[in-house]
């Protein structure tokens, strides 16, 4: 269900996290409703597809909370591109991919469950130079990613038969 405002929360935080784990839900009941043929083949001039978007979730989670907040170091944490747009091998499926993004989403809610918002994140390269931001700040940033792209999976969904709206 939609994370209503007047719901009682008992932090900024768990507010936060319930609009990320609805998004990310609901991107998940998107795809896992599509049918296997609409999984690999794309409806956008782009060139994207639904389980490319799954992937680039994962990884732009990743890249924000574990490479950028936490500051760990990745080999390539630019895993969900080959030359220059988003990928998914023959041999990933659908059940690996959105197990990847359940995983990822349950290591963010950890981070918050133990990092107060306003701490700052860990110096590295994922800030380019800048101060790190706050967890608030990423955690934001995470939203606003995941309503963005789960708005485009909605009419491409649409366009394919498969589930729309929240």
């Amino acid at each position: 269900m939609f994370p209503e405002p007047t719901a009682p929360a008992a932090s900024r935080g768990e507010v936060l996290l319930r609009y990320l784990d609805f998004f990310r839900d609901s991107v998940i009941g998107k795809v896992t409703a599509l049918p296997d043929a609409e999984l690999r083949s794309s409806r956008v001039p782009s060139g994207w597809t639904p389980l490319e978007l799954v992937k680039h979730l994962t990884f732009a989670e990743r890249r924000w909370i574990e490479w950028g907040f936490e500051g760990r170091r990745f080999e390539n944490p630019w895993g969900d591109r080959t030359d220059g747009r988003w990928y998914v091998a023959p041999e990933e499926t659908r059940d690996d991919l959105v197990a990847a993004l359940r995983a990822q989403g349950r290591h963010t809610s950890e981070v918050v469950a133990v990092t107060p918002l306003e701490q700052a994140g860990e110096p590295g390269p994922r800030w380019k130079g800048a101060e790190p931001a706050t967890l608030e700040r990423v955690l934001l940033h995470l939203i606003q990613e995941y309503a963005r792209h789960l708005g485009q999976l909605d009419i491409v969904a649409e366009q394919a038969g498969g589930p729309t709206g929240e």
